[in-house]
């Protein structure tokens, strides 16, 4: 009762796709810039290529290649391209239990597929641990160097339908499918409506799309870029405005000023960026889920692994973030499930119609040290049914996060060598393989049909334990190199992480308003 039994073909089992999320790396030096170089033209933002320098677009390159200037010699580009065979996109179809609509997964390479992209290059395992370590790394020195200055008045939104006990799903795929490791949700901005499918993150606040024009450098993506003329509904925001004060909070930059339009900034762990006006639009999730006035990034200059999505959805605790500028209909409260690549279902839903099912375990957010970070208690681990000999003070001295843009789970030096040592002893039948990047215990399973792997769970706060899927303990490259989907920090003082793989299939509820965070199974089902 206390192993898996997997049974080969062990492409049964789940890879993630994920990780990559925001960290702030300061942009400060090329905010106070901007303010030298912008000028007083009021013109709008246009979708023309042609641009002229005294239009905030002009004056705009003037600060992106200021900031190409400041990038010179940190910045390093790693292949986009996340895609495989066994990725998968989702395919939309009702499902009345969670009150709207629910998206099934579709094999992103067979008949059904939107996104089938037949010749793209697979950006290996190792480049994707490699960036998913330059985002743990952002994120360790967010939490502990930054101090936010919190921006606590609300901008109130208008929206239709804000009945309280409203909820709608949306589709979640595996981002592998579109070129990025994170997991995507389509969502509608302007009017008439422009769909765009996003990477959704937990560990980001500020949510943007690439725009026209663009100024100096935009990466490639599968929809066209947002056209804000296009819109009847856009507006940009104004520097004077709270919600322009609200950037500093929400990217870890300052905001700059062009021609009075409010300028957002933010740079992420490995170097990526988004760069351009902040502004204003209508929000569609649904069609009978629309809001007026949600503010996002228009970006104008934008570089990095985000594949080939149009840019990212912000769900963290900041003002700015989706869940709070929806929260007058939803009162801040979604939940997803993370899909695996065998086809399960994946789903991001906004609002609790139906209430928390009986079986949801809940645990307590703990806040820490003023960021928009999720942070969680976790008590103790078990391996095949063992307690591991672990001080609960030695994970609440360092904190546990909750990310969804994270793939590997990591943890305090010290748990981390004790559950690497506890699964070895469970696995000495099976004969080890080369380490892959940072996963150290790796196995060779070439010559199994089937083999039997110990179960781990995690205790939290609350009285809440939770079993991992079969596909949260493992990562397979390929039946020669299967390893432990775990990784510890450089030391125990390090914050700790609840990455994505170890998610995959349950149902991850945060009751944000509520301050706490909900575990259930089968989500995806």
């Amino acid at each position: 009762m206390f192993f898996h039994e997997l049974t080969f073909p062990y492409s049964k089992l789940s890879n993630p796709f994920v990780v990559s999320i925001p960290l702030a790396a300061s942009l400060d030096l090329l905010v106070a810039m901007s303010y030298l170089v912008f000028t007083t033209s009021t013109s709008p933002v246009v979708s023309s290529t042609s641009v002229s320098p005294n239009t905030p677009s002009g004056i705009l390159i003037l600060l992106l290649y200021v900031y190409d200037i400041i990038l010179t010699g940190s910045y390093s580009h790693l292949p986009v391209q996340f895609i495989d065979r066994f990725s998968h996109q989702i395919a939309m179809k009702d499902q009345g239990k969670r009150g709207g609509a629910s998206m099934e997964v579709v094999n992103s390479h067979g008949p059904c597929s939107k996104l089938n992209q037949e010749g793209a290059k697979a950006s290996s395992m190792t480049e994707i641990l490699a960036h998913d370590q330059a985002r743990v790394d952002s994120i360790q020195a967010r939490v502990t160097t930054q101090n936010y200055d919190l921006f606590r008045k609300k901008d109130k939104i208008s929206n239709k339908n804000r009945a309280k006990d409203s909820k709608v799903n949306l589709p979640v795929q595996p981002g592998i499918s579109i070129g990025t490791g994170n997991y995507i949700v389509t969502i509608g901005i302007g009017t008439p409506k422009k769909d765009l499918s996003l990477i959704f993150d937990t560990g980001s606040d500020l949510t943007w799309t690439q725009c026209q024009p663009c100024v100096k450098s935009c990466y490639a993506q599968l929809q066209p870029f947002f056209d804000p003329s296009s819109s009847s509904t856009y507006s940009n925001i104004s520097c004077t405005s709270t919600a322009c004060s609200g950037l500093k909070s929400a990217t870890g930059n300052n905001p700059g000023c062009s021609s009075s339009n409010c300028i957002y900034g933010i740079q992420y762990g490995d170097s990526s960026f988004s760069l351009g006006f902040f502004a204003k639009d209508k929000l569609t999730l649904t069609p009978t889920d629309v809001f007026d006035g949600f503010m996002f990034g228009c970006g104008q200059n934008n570089r990095g692994l985000f594949g080939k999505t149009a840019g990212l959805i912000g769900l963290a605790r900041d003002p700015l973030s989706i869940v709070s500028q929806t929260a007058a209909k939803f009162e801040k409260y979604f939940s997803y499930c993370l899909p695996t690549r065998r086809g399960t279902n994946g789903h991001l839903t906004f609002g609790n119609k139906n209430g928390a099912k009986s079986t949801i375990q809940f645990t307590p957010f703990t806040l820490s040290k003023g960021t928009s970070f999720y942070f969680i208690d976790v008590l103790g681990i078990s391996v095949g049914g063992k307690a591991l000999s672990i001080s609960p003070m030695l994970f609440k001295n360092a904190g546990t996060i909750i990310d969804s843009g994270t793939v590997i789970t990591r943890l305090p030096s010290t748990a981390y060598n004790n559950l690497r040592s506890t699964f070895q002893q469970f696995m000495t039948r099976y004969p080890r393989a080369p380490n892959l990047s940072l996963l150290d215990t790796c196995y060779n399973l070439s010559n199994y049909t089937s083999i039997s792997i110990p179960k781990i769970s995690f205790n939290f706060n609350g009285n809440t334990n939770v079993n991992l899927d079969p596909n949260g303990i493992l990562l397979t490259n390929g039946v020669s190199q299967v390893c432990l989907a775990f990784a510890g920090n450089e030391d125990d003082d390090s914050t700790g992480i609840f990455g994505n793989v170890q998610q995959q299939t349950l149902e991850i509820v945060y009751d944000v308003a509520g301050e706490k965070l909900g575990f259930g199974y089968g989500g995806c089902s």
